[in-house]
């Protein structure tokens, strides 16, 4: 009997995590011992081990994903995060632990952690912390072609002065920009620019480094003078349909874009009498947005004006003529109209503010004092406006009728 007794008899600690005598000490200290037997103490035990073993299988992922060696405390509140469990309080990671010395006994020395004491009043009467904003995702332009924009996300020119000057690199050049005192000139066959530097007494000559270094090669360099010649060519109408061609469908261009709107806006702005290099001008935008290689989202911006004006401007074409070289300009007028629609279309989504901008362009064109006498700029403004689409027209159009209505009568 004796044998049989010591035989079930509960060992005084089934693992290693989970000891039978810490299981009873805590039902003692919460006063349920006589609802503990032995049996439920065991179970109890194994079912700590179990978690226990779950919870460090879950940190040494943590801790083999974060190439470490050390468990941390980091580690366990992840590991109990992912299993839904609440987390440690009270144990701080941020900062290493200060252990000190105490003696206990002759000979016996214990060491332990020093934690600061809280004044819990204190702590109580302390204004709250600000509340975190929500986190939120913005985008912006870092730079456009090499040079930053003034935005509040990008650092001001009083910010760059304040960096070492090692950390400035091309940004320091920036500033040069904006001081009067200092002309730049830039060679474009070098790309070296030149600094003169304005005083009284003298003239200093510096050589600085260019805001944006951008070394067309030669290839490209020859392609552009051989397109720029070609179009600006009003004989050879074969050599200029197989120029708009190339710009339509070669991918190598990128770089280019930038020198042919400046040439088109250039071109536009000195030739409004020449019909046929304006669609030209035209057909070379429209060249531009039909090449599927070509990023042109940064250079809308650039675009609109040139389009705008072909649209809107008073005099398009020459003033002398036949009645029919007289109202060329209308087919220019309905290019235009037929280019903003792409545009609107393409990068409508990109660019939020760009219908409305163009609505409004149009809109204070049509009813300006200015321009009610000039027969193509009011055929282009409801042109555009058409382009738009009918809710413009319904809502725009439409709904400014009577001052149209008193415009016309105060004409006649």
């Amino acid at each position: 009997m004796t044998s049989n007794h010591s035989s079930t008899k509960v060992p005084s600690s089934h693992t290693l995590w989970s000891p039978y005598d810490t299981v009873k000490d805590v039902a003692d200290a919460l006063g349920v011992t006589n609802q503990l037997n032995e049996e439920v103490a065991k179970n109890l035990a194994m079912d700590v081990e179990y978690r226990i073993h779950e919870i460090l299988e879950q940190a040494m992922k943590f801790v083999r994903h974060g190439k470490r060696k050390v468990l941390t405390v980091e580690d366990i509140n992840r590991a109990m995060k992912v299993l839904n469990l609440e987390p440690l309080y009270g144990y701080d990671v941020s900062r290493p632990l200060a252990f000190k010395e105490a003696m206990v006994g002759p000979g016996q020395n214990l060491y332990y952690v020093d934690d600061d004491e809280v004044d819990f009043e204190k702590l109580i009467n302390q204004p709250l912390p600000k509340v975190p904003r929500f986190a939120s995702v913005t985008a912006h332009w870092l730079a456009i072609e090499g040079v930053q924009p003034t935005i509040p996300q990008n650092p001001t020119p009083a910010e760059i002065r304040q960096l070492a000057p090692s950390q400035r690199g091309s940004m320091r050049n920036m500033l040069s920009l904006n001081n009067d005192e200092i002309t730049l000139t830039t060679n474009p066959k070098t790309g070296v620019t030149t600094a003169e530097q304005r005083t009284e007494s003298s003239k200093k000559k510096l050589d600085v480094k260019p805001l944006v270094k951008h070394v067309l090669s030669k290839e490209l360099q020859l392609y552009f003078d051989k397109a720029i010649a070609a179009l600006v060519n009003e004989s050879d109408e074969t050599l200029r349909a197989a120029t708009l061609e190339s710009i339509r469908s070669d991918p190598g261009l990128h770089q280019l874009v930038p020198y042919f709107i400046q040439f088109i806006a250039e071109t536009i702005t000195h030739n409004l009498q020449n019909i046929d290099l304006l669609t030209t001008m035209l057909m070379v935008i429209y060249s531009l947005l039909t090449n599927k290689t070509i990023f042109l989202d940064p250079y809308i911006h650039a675009l609109m004006p040139c389009v705008l004006t072909l649209l809107l401007a008073k005099n398009i074409g020459p003033t002398k003529g036949t009645p029919e070289e007289l109202k060329q300009h209308f087919k220019v007028r309905e290019l235009s109209a037929s280019i903003l629609e792409k545009i609107i279309v393409e990068y409508g989504s990109s660019y939020n503010t760009l219908k409305p901008r163009v609505t409004r362009t149009l809109l204070r064109a049509f009813l300006s004092s200015t321009t009610k006498t000039s027969v193509g700029t009011q055929f282009g403004a409801i042109r555009g406006m058409k382009s738009l689409g009918p809710e413009v027209i319904r809502i725009i159009f439409v709904g400014n009728l009577k001052l149209v209505n008193v415009g016309v009568g105060s004409l006649s």
